[in-house]
């Protein structure tokens, strides 16, 4: 390779191994321009010989999963216009910037207009240290700091720059600060705006506290006319909502404590296809959103009044999520027509009339959620047009009607949520094998529903047999950036709002209803089910063997029934149960011992006069008679017990931390510790009460 050799970009090359010191890169004394970006260099950390190319202008090591110190020969490289050490965000690699190594660089590097360092660790620099970034006056135009674990309060300077047009100090939790009265810097409050050209300001998921004041305001309106980019969520402002200037095209302010009325705020934002006011404290009427916008998030605020129907004027609308307010009226019918929506969520308001009966052929929705409501009427058969839809949710309403088997057509249906209705007769489905393939959440507990249980539709549901959970990961469900789709479900004895769906999650709850006959056999091909809810019917015969086989079942409720038998013996091999209600039936015999089996309590099997053992601390006669339970070698060399239990809560984490909760419930655990739990994974949850079997709730 020629020494002469100004310019070199091998970025997204798919380069591995080792990037050695003595690379023959590093020897080009002539090199301006380095672009190693998106490579995978993770056995290296940075070489110092980077500090020998002195005529760089343009350096680019971002995403190439480098890790150690970076080193001070950095700060050799005096000419640089650009620097990019961008890393992946990750506890195990990535680069770190020691405090004094920080100083020599800001110091020498006075002609930097780019400097990208997201991700990369700098909890060691200081307010003192930050304050230099004066020293590029006039020359940094992009600054993108991004989740680099800055600390303390916010320095002035770094927001004083004058021709900054780029700033990224999101995601460093411990950077604190507040927008001060007047437009002049005081002692440890967050700094004044000088900067004159800002285009994208992101200050999202801080500490940042306090009221946006009237000089902020005006900035927007008038200095900052080119800004299309604002991102404030995630901190602690509170006050009236500021204005967004005309030319605004991503606006977020999510997750803070403003106030007010916004009716009328947004009527100029021609340009704007994000606005993101969700979690705040706003109330009054529903602004109406510009015609060109594509994302609109409202929820969970203090919005009231009727949905105007000019909203379907907004004909570009992906996301419309009004959740959790107190609307009234009835859903505008336009709706379903709009060919571009992907989720529509007016979840947990007062909305009553009948769901829109207009879904078109055309239409791209994905969730549809109107959950919580006072809807009534029949279900729409246009729903089966929604051939995208993933998640429907229409729980808790006062719908009439019969079990909808016309959407087993929907081939992408995962969640399909029907709970707490006014729904009767029969479940079928066709006898096709494409009926509800996806499926994998199928609620319909609390109605009305009758005959046998759903036979014709559970041997269907492909998408809890055989899963390969592993090849999923942890990957939740959502739309895109600005959208996670939740739901509620029953799980261990407790409602709960799922804010957040695991792709892997799996359940079955067809609680509280009158199904009569028996388990159908078939429910044990569902390898992939974590649980499964049968309580509160009328379902005759016995435990099936065939349940032995959900291997990674965590729940079992078949309280409140009119089950009979003995309880199979083999259900001890299920490792990663942790709650059973087999409580309230007709049960005999005596209690497996082993595993799991020997965690319950009484609660588990009250109610069966004729069982006995040691969970009901009650003996049984003939308990020396019973035949040792069923296990494999390697179950058997574990020696499982209480430390094994609490490894299979760990492993059965597929749902994750809904294990940690039944720990406490079930094992009578402090409250503070629920608490704490709770508010770490952000759901919602009330214990469910079917102690006394009230199965026929509805007798009204």
């Amino acid at each position: 390779m020629s020494d002469h050799v100004i310019g070199l970009d091998l970025s997204c090359n798919n380069l591995k191994g080792e990037l050695h010191p003595n690379s023959t890169i590093f020897q080009l004394k002539h090199l301006q321009q380095l672009n190693l970006a998106f490579n995978n260099f993770s056995e290296s950390s940075m070489p110092i010989g980077v500090g020998d190319l002195v005529k760089l202008t343009h350096l680019n090591l971002s995403y190439c999963y480098l890790s150690g110190n970076i080193p001070s020969t950095i700060s050799h490289l005096s000419k640089l216009v650009s620097l990019d050490l961008s890393s992946y965000w990750s506890e195990e690699v990535g680069l770190k910037l020691k405090s004094f190594i920080w100083k020599k660089l800001i110091h020498n590097a006075t002609n930097l207009r780019e400097l990208h360092l997201n991700s990369v660790d700098m909890s060691s620099i200081t307010e003192s240290s930050l304050s230099m970034l004066k020293n590029f006056s006039s020359s940094l135009v992009s600054l993108l700091l991004r989740n680099t674990g800055l600390q303390g309060n916010l320095s002035s300077d770094i927001l004083s720059l004058p021709n900054l047009q780029r700033l990224d100090l999101s995601f460093n939790d411990n950077l604190s600060g507040q927008l001060p009265k007047s437009n002049l810097s005081t002692p440890l409050s967050f700094p004044k705006f000088q900067t004159r050209n800002l285009q994208r300001l992101d200050l999202s998921n801080n500490n940042i506290h306090g009221k946006i004041p009237k000089w902020f305001h005006k900035k927007l309106l008038n200095s900052w006319n080119e800004i299309s980019y604002i991102d404030l969520s995630f901190n602690k402002l509170q006050g009236d909502l500021p204005i967004p200037p005309s030319g605004i095209q991503y606006f977020s302010l999510s997750n803070n404590n403003f106030t007010g009325n916004i009716s009328s705020t947004f009527c100029n934002a021609s340009s704007l296809y994000t606005l993101n006011l969700a979690h705040n404290n706003f109330q009054g009427d529903l602004p109406i959103p510009p015609d060109g916008i594509k994302n609109y998030l409202l929820s969970n605020n203090n919005f009231t009044g009727d949905i105007s129907s000019t909203f379907c004027n907004a004909s570009y609308l992906n996301v419309l999520n009004l959740a959790h307010n107190n609307l009234t009226g009835m859903i505008p019918q336009c709706l379903g027509t709009l060919t571009s929506l992907n989720v529509l969520d007016m979840q947990m308001n007062n909305l009553y009339g009948n769901i829109p009966r207009t879904f078109s052929k055309e239409n791209a929705f994905q969730t549809i959620k109107l959950n919580g409501n006072q809807l009534e009427g029949p279900l729409p058969q246009s729903l089966s047009h929604c051939s995208f839809l993933e998640v429907l949710d229409l729980g808790d309403n006062n719908i009439e009607d019969t079990f909808p088997n016309w959407l087993e057509t929907l081939q992408e249906l995962q969640v399909l949520s029907l709970r707490s209705n006014n729904l009767h007769g029969a479940i079928t489905c066709s006898s096709t094998k494409h009926s509800f393939p996806k499926l994998r959440i199928f609620d319909v507990s609390i109605n009305n529903f009758s005959g046998p249980l759903p036979t014709s539709c559970i041997k269907n549901f492909q998408g809890m047999m055989n899963v390969n959970d592993s090849q999923i990961g942890l990957q939740y469900k959502g739309v895109g950036y600005y959208y996670n789709d939740s739901v509620v479900v029953t799980v261990k004895g407790f409602f709960i709002e799922l804010t957040r769906i695991l792709t892997a999650f799996t359940t079955i709850d067809l609680s509280n209803n009158m199904f009569e006959g028996e388990i159908p056999q078939v429910i044990g091909e569902l390898n992939s089910l974590k649980g499964l809810n049968l309580s509160n019917n009328g379902i005759t015969g016995s435990i099936p063997q065939s349940l032995s086989h959900l291997r990674n079942l965590e729940w079992l409720d078949l309280s409140c029934n009119q089950l009979k038998g003995e309880i199979p013996v083999a259900l001890t091999n299920l490792n990663f149960l942790s709650v059973l209600n087999l409580s309230q039936n007709h049960l005999e015999g005596i209690i497996p011992k082993g595993q799991q089996f020997n965690t319950f309590g009484n609660d588990s099997f009250e109610g069966n006069t004729m069982l006995c053992g040691f969970q009901l601390s009650k003996s049984c006669k003939n308990e020396e008679d019973l035949p040792p339970h069923s296990t494999s070698e390697d179950e058997e060399e574990s020696g499982f017990g209480w430390k094994a239990v609490a490894i299979g809560y760990g492993c059965g984490a597929i749902s994750g931390f809904l294990l940690g909760y039944n720990v406490f419930f079930f094992t009578g655990k402090p409250q503070w510790l629920v608490r704490i739990v709770e508010n770490m994974f952000n759901i919602r949850l009330k214990r469910t009460n079917n102690r006394y079997c009230a199965n026929r709730r509805r007798m009204n």
